[in-house]
């Protein structure tokens, strides 16, 4: 019988991050009804754990979001991980999980009590052209004034990310209601000295019906931030964002280079519920 685990990915307290749903057992479903759980779920991402196809993994995850399928995304990353460890899941290598997903391998290291992702290289980065510069600007809802940079950082979900003059700014933009399937948009500012984070972001994508809604907490996007703050020397070592305050989450995630030039995601991690059965008629 399949269960179902819920997970706070992110959080800074109960209740507090992007909850993600974790479904093991399913080996027998289709994407067709992987989908279908999800849009029913709720949530922006479902994630179905499976045995693993390249023997260098310790398991395979399929990540669903309300429109589709995702080759990665880092918030599921870190949720299946730790679902698959709380299961009794035993890594190949000693405090390093190998995931398995679209993209390939992805490394989650256990960091005490945080589990942290390396961030898999960009597909896409570069500044947006006019046209999709204009088309971002007008999607979030900001004033083209605030705007430092505008910037392709895809990592599997295609984000476009403003790089607004402040968090204010961020905090203060008001996002168009609908929008094309797919959109994936995000800002990014930088917080008042002496905040607890340094950076505040948002995230926004276009939902299976076109309905543009706020995500909690988006790990893809943070490592793509942190792959374009470190490479344009906007951040130095290691930092903290700040994410979903405008939707009542409380989110923080850690980002660091290493001495190898490696990104690592990093953020606490929480089980809401484990173990529930599922008995789905497919």
């Amino acid at each position: 019988m399949m269960q179902l685990d819920l997970v706070d990915v992110f959080a800074t307290g109960p209740l507090s991050g992007n909850p993600l749903a974790v479904v093991r057992g399913g080996e027998d479903l289709d994407a067709g009804t992987m989908l279908r759980i999800t849009r029913w779920l709720g949530f922006s991402e479902t994630t179905f754990l499976l045995p693993p196809v390249d023997p260098a993994a310790d398991y395979r995850v399929r990540i669903f979001y309300p429109a589709g399928e995702l080759p990665f995304a880092g918030h599921p990353t870190l949720g299946s991980a730790h679902a698959w460890l709380a299961a009794g899941g035993s890594p190949k290598v000693p405090g390093q999980v190998m995931q398995e997903c679209g993209i390939g391998l992805v490394e989650v290291r256990q960091e005490g009590e945080e589990l942290a992702f390396r961030a898999p290289p960009l597909v896409r980065s570069g500044p947006l052209d006019a046209l999709d510069l204009a088309e971002t600007i007008r999607l979030c809802g900001v004033d083209a004034r605030d705007v430092v940079a505008g910037v392709h950082a895809s990592n599997g979900p295609g984000w476009k990310l403003l790089h607004l003059v402040s968090a204010e700014a961020v905090l203060a933009a008001e996002p168009v209601p609908r929008a094309p399937i797919p959109t994936d948009v995000a800002l990014l500012g930088p917080c008042k000295p002496g905040d607890e984070a340094q950076w505040e972001l948002r995230a926004f994508f276009a939902d299976a019906a076109g309905r543009v809604c706020e995500d909690p907490v988006t790990g893809s996007l943070n490592a793509a931030v942190a792959q374009y703050l470190f490479a344009a020397g906007l951040a130095q070592r290691d930092y903290v964002a700040a994410q979903g305050r405008k939707v009542g989450a409380a989110g923080r995630i850690r980002c660091r280079e290493d001495a190898e030039g490696s990104i690592w995601i990093a953020g606490n991690v929480a089980t809401v519920s484990r173990g529930g059965a599922m008995p789905l008629a497919t």
